[in-house]
């Protein structure tokens, strides 16, 4: 089984990358192969509960985040560091993610056999 990393370090609003890659993310997860996810910089904003997209013109893909268990995707990592220079505590965000140092993303990331950033 191969093993791969989204990576998200984006802001939410004006790009489509992050609804890209989140399909992707599950389409690869639904043939089997193993998919990690991780928020670093602005993408943690992605997370926060209480999102409307739609009011910005954009579809709703915060609910898909809700569906990652459900393909599997069981590794959902949230850079601490980013978390902090946000202001943000885990208890803001609107899925379970782990918290995690630089150190252990970078483990993640040397470990995948392949890492796609959006």
């Amino acid at each position: 089984m191969k093993s791969l990393v989204i990576m998200f370090r984006h802001a939410p609003l004006g790009t489509t990358s992050t609804r890209e890659g989140l399909d992707f993310a599950m389409l690869s997860a639904s043939f089997e192969q193993q998919v990690s996810i991780i928020f670093t910089n602005e993408a943690v904003l992605h997370l926060l509960a209480g999102q409307t997209p739609e009011q910005a013109g954009s579809k709703d893909y915060v609910a898909a985040f809700k569906a990652l268990s459900l393909y599997d995707i069981d590794t959902v990592l949230v850079c601490a560091e980013s978390m902090h220079a946000l202001g943000l505590q885990p208890n803001d965000l609107s899925i379970t993610a782990t918290l995690a140092t630089p150190e252990v993303i970078t483990q993640t990331l040397q470990a995948a056999d392949e890492v796609l950033v959006f």
